[in-house]
């Protein structure tokens, strides 16, 4: 088994970083403008605070396009979001589909159907979860997967432990998850949802090309436990990644110290 990962960037610092992932992502919408293209496989897209200078960074690149290209990519453009918390509105301060409306839906003048995530204000989770990974096979799964890394070892919101072939599904969060996401919901754990729905490893691992980004001493802990595993392990989600033929590890110097 080979160690993880099969490609590494390092960076220096998360700016950095940032800045030449979104270059690479820019690169890869680009090939969606390609005349021929049978149509571009939806971008698999994540939160977080490590996601928020990424998409600063794309969304000020995307903006030096000319109109015509600029135009021709928001009428291309579909992603599906990792995961949305339950119970929560759209427009909630906290909810996933606010966080991306206003880092990227608002900014790129996308139309609100090019953002898909989870219908975490649905009654029935389990029904909301099911109708997610069918419209995602649907659009034939992700094509260029972005991930974050939980202080848990979660990958979306699949917490330990998460075997591989699980599809999108409802999950209670961990204590320690809810930790990390306070910030969002002003500092009060308490606040945050106790559920949400995910896609599942199974919807993950079926992407072509995987991108794990790590940024920050809270995540060295973490990510030193995952790169000195030698194959995948249930109790840490994103070791499943070992799995995957095209995974790409982009960390700082802080996570990676």
């Amino acid at each position: 088994m080979p160690s993880f990962p099969p490609h590494l960037k390092r960076f220096s610092s998360s700016t950095t970083l940032a800045g030449q992932l979104a270059l690479h992502l820019e690169g890869h919408l680009r090939r969606w403008l390609t005349p021929g293209d049978k149509g571009p496989r939806p971008l698999g897209l994540a939160t977080g605070r490590t996601m928020e200078p990424v998409y600063a960074a794309l969304v000020s690149r995307l903006l030096l396009w000319n109109e015509a290209d600029l135009k021709r990519l928001r009428s291309l453009w579909c992603s599906f979001n990792l995961d949305e918390y339950v119970g929560l509105l759209p427009d909630h301060q906290g909810s996933y589909r606010h966080y991306m409306r206003e880092r990227l839906g608002d900014p790129l003048q996308l139309p609100l159907e090019a953002l898909q995530l989870p219908d975490g204000s649905a009654d029935d989770t389990a029904a909301a979860a099911r109708s997610y990974a069918a419209d995602l096979q649907r659009r034939g799964g992700v094509g260029l997967q972005l991930l974050g890394l939980g202080s848990n070892g979660h990958v979306g919101f699949n917490e330990p432990p998460s075997d591989r072939d699980r599809s999108c599904h409802a999950v209670m969060l961990s204590p320690s998850t809810r930790l990390q996401n306070a910030m969002m919901f002003g500092g009060d754990p308490a606040a945050v949802p106790e559920r949400a729905i995910t896609l599942g490893l199974a919807e993950i691992l079926a992407a072509d090309e995987i991108h794990l980004v790590v940024t920050g001493p809270s995540k060295a802990a973490i990510l030193a436990r995952l790169l000195r595993l030698d194959g995948p392990d249930p109790s840490l989600p994103a070791s499943w990644l070992l799995d995957h033929p095209n995974v790409c590890l982009w960390g700082d110097a802080a996570s990676l110290a």
